[in-house]
């Protein structure tokens, strides 16, 4: 049986309008999160050029960066490499009234650090054995945990990669690490399964979203996030600008003169 031909790109036009009602709806999310002192993790997992910052900036684009905190952690100083595994990330964790999303997280350590040998096979079984209970104690306390891992296929990921290449405002995206990935394809597809077998949980399940359409997927993700927190609109008093008072009125342009403006050069 011939397979189904893969689904047409989404065109711009279609995304932004669609885009722009589910950013409204982020919007909704926070008030009601900040109301309501929620504190919500969100995990972007997934392959090198799997789209996660893209996804990532779609959520946050209309939001307040106080609600919404991005973490993208770098690799562990030596003083880091001493401590308790989670402990790093939990220095992050949200307090009430805010989201957290981490660009990637501690499941670092069932990916790049286990293909690449920046841990032992026995700290790779640990971590996979105990941190389903590090994530069953975090919802117990309250904490609402969302994970999404990103799926981009062999042949989109290459000509990701080869756009970056030949892209010099997106090479700092490639870095050794993305190499590696690109050459372990099936290694990291390994690691990938062992992970979601390990901790795809009752309480803490993976949702898995292909993104070799981009738009598509940062929609869908979009879409599943606000269906993943209950939330109602919170109903505000429309805000009325006060009148400026004019006591100790002056010319407060006229101050400026002399002062070091930048060229308008545009």
């Amino acid at each position: 049986m011939a397979k189904d031909a893969p689904a047409e790109r989404m065109k711009r036009k279609d995304y932004e309008k669609e885009l722009g009602k589910l950013q409204v709806e982020l919007c909704h999310l926070q008030d009601y999160v900040r109301e309501n002192k929620l504190r919500v993790i969100v995990l972007f997992e997934g392959r090198d050029a799997a789209g996660k910052g893209g996804t990532i900036k779609a959520i946050t684009e209309k939001v307040s960066p106080r609600v919404f905190r991005v973490v993208a952690l770098p690799a562990p100083s030596d003083r880091e490499k001493t401590q308790l595994f989670f402990q790093r990330y939990m220095e992050k964790f949200p307090a009430g009234g805010e989201i957290v999303i981490f660009d990637r997280s501690w499941y670092n350590r069932a990916g790049v650090e286990y293909v690449m040998g920046f841990c032992t096979p026995a700290e790779h079984e640990r971590f996979l054995n105990l941190c389903p209970q590090m994530e069953t104690y975090l919802i117990d306390g309250g904490i609402i945990l969302i994970k999404i891992w990103l799926e981009v296929g062999m042949e989109e990921q290459e000509r990701r990669f080869n756009a970056r290449i030949d892209d010099p405002v997106r090479q700092w995206k490639l870095s050794p690490m993305d190499i590696g990935s690109y050459r372990r394809w099936y290694d990291y597809s390994r690691a990938r399964d062992l992970m979601l077998k390990a901790t795809s949980t009752e309480v803490a399940p993976w949702y898995i979203i292909r993104s070799d359409d981009k738009r598509r997927a940062r929609l869908n993700c979009i879409a599943h996030l606000l269906g993943a927190i209950s939330y109602k609109r919170i109903k505000k008093d429309k805000i009325k600008l006060p009148k400026r008072s004019k006591k100790g009125r002056y010319d407060d342009q006229a101050s400026l003169k002399g002062m070091n403006f930048v060229a308008e050069r545009y």
